[in-house]
């Protein structure tokens, strides 16, 4: 009873000040933890169920309309979501990629390195339908990491190591580029810049860009790493604008204890800015590790997977010497909010960016809890 009456004088005073760091504030109680939130479109995104030994929802939500009012709306309850599409995964979704210019979802997940393929709304029907599986060069009893064409023909970039990674075209479902190496490092992050061109970031925290048109062999990587055995990374790419330059694209790798490191492609020698984020970690689940740029507030970055917050820092002030950094904004209400499980256990599972929105951020917890909210930068109001 006394730890329910903290929890709600807590949930208060978290709620209070909200008026005063968010200028919006949507929350929403999904029935399942999910791992995974991907646009679908400029209004809808999908999130899907990650739960082992039972089916798993996969669904299309429409995001409230509120969000999109030129008048700031305050805190929205849960029916402010709407699901428009919905189907059911045999397995737990892990990752989970919409081809643009579809209504293809392509995902992974345990026990294995197989994809799913699902129509969203197949035959103008409500249901989110499976198609076919496509499978690795090298079957694996780890789940891929999937990156997926913004242009030309739809393919999809996947793999679980470093030696099973391959091109797909999806049309055809054959493999159209592969690696030729017996590295079986895992693979953490994947990204395709281009027609021609992918960055590839393995669990040690390796980063390699790939040239299609050049043989499936892998060069030594591009980048050194601070020492730091046993350490977990993840990258997240800040696109160029032009396909063209795709080799200028800026990445951040991140971490498990919380070390992030900045390069510029055009120098990958040695990196651009890099810091020491304090970041208590509560959760020993390196696959839920995210750091995402925003795509329209240049220099900065969010940062989750460690607890139940979603860090936001601007890079623009950071060095080349490794320094501590404090973060610009901290989303805490899944730490906070109400949910199935432990409030106090909550850790973030995923966090986005709204495309064009610039402090437009959705997140998603162990607890169930999805949130879509729009922070105030309190030193710009100040």
């Amino acid at each position: 009873m006394e730890q329910d009456a903290l929890k709600e004088d807590e949930l208060d005073d978290w709620l209070i000040e909200s008026i005063k760091l968010y200028s919006d504030l949507h929350v929403f109680e999904l029935q399942e933890t999910t791992q995974v939130i991907e646009w679908t479109g400029e209004k809808s995104i999908c999130v899907a169920g990650s739960k082992s030994g039972s089916r798993n929802e996969i669904l299309e939500l429409a995001l409230p309309q509120r969000l999109y009012s030129k008048q700031n709306q305050g805190l929205c309850p849960e029916r402010d979501f709407k699901v428009i599409h919905g189907g059911f995964s045999d397995r737990p979704i892990s990752c989970l990629k919409h081809i643009r210019g579809t209504r293809i979802l392509v995902s992974s997940g345990p026990p294995d390195s197989s994809l799913q393929l699902w129509q969203i709304g197949a035959d103008d029907s409500d249901v989110i339908k499976p198609l076919h599986c496509i499978h690795n060069k090298e079957h694996t009893k780890k789940w891929s990491r999937i990156a997926t064409s913004a242009s030309g023909s739809p393919c999809v970039l996947h793999g679980s190591e470093v030696k099973d990674i391959q091109v797909t075209d999806l049309e055809s479902k054959k493999a159209i580029y592969s690696l030729d190496t017996d590295n079986a490092d895992s693979v953490s992050s994947l990204e395709l810049l281009s027609k021609d061109e992918f960055l590839l970031c393995s669990g040690r925290g390796h980063l390699w860009l790939v040239d299609m048109r050049q043989p499936g062999s892998l060069a030594t990587p591009c980048t050194v790493l601070p020492q730091g055995e046993g350490l977990h990374w993840c990258m997240g790419i800040r696109n160029c604008l032009s396909e063209s330059d795709a080799a200028s694209s800026r990445v951040a790798r991140l971490s498990s204890s919380g070390h992030v490191l900045v390069t510029d492609m055009r120098d990958a020698r040695s990196p651009l800015c890099q810091a020491k984020l304090d970041l208590s970690c509560e959760s020993s689940d390196y696959n839920v590790m995210t750091v995402t740029w925003a795509p329209a507030f240049d220099d900065c970055l969010a940062v989750s997977g460690f607890n139940g917050k979603v860090h936001i820092y601007n890079t623009k002030s950071w060095i080349p010497a490794f320094t501590e950094e404090e973060p610009l904004f901290i989303h805490k209400g899944h730490a906070i909010a109400e949910g199935p499980d432990d409030w106090r256990s909550a850790v973030v599972t995923t966090h986005v960016w709204h495309p064009w929105k610039p402090r437009t951020l959705l997140s998603a917890a162990t607890n169930g809890s999805l949130h879509v909210w729009d922070w105030i930068d309190q030193k710009m109001e100040s």
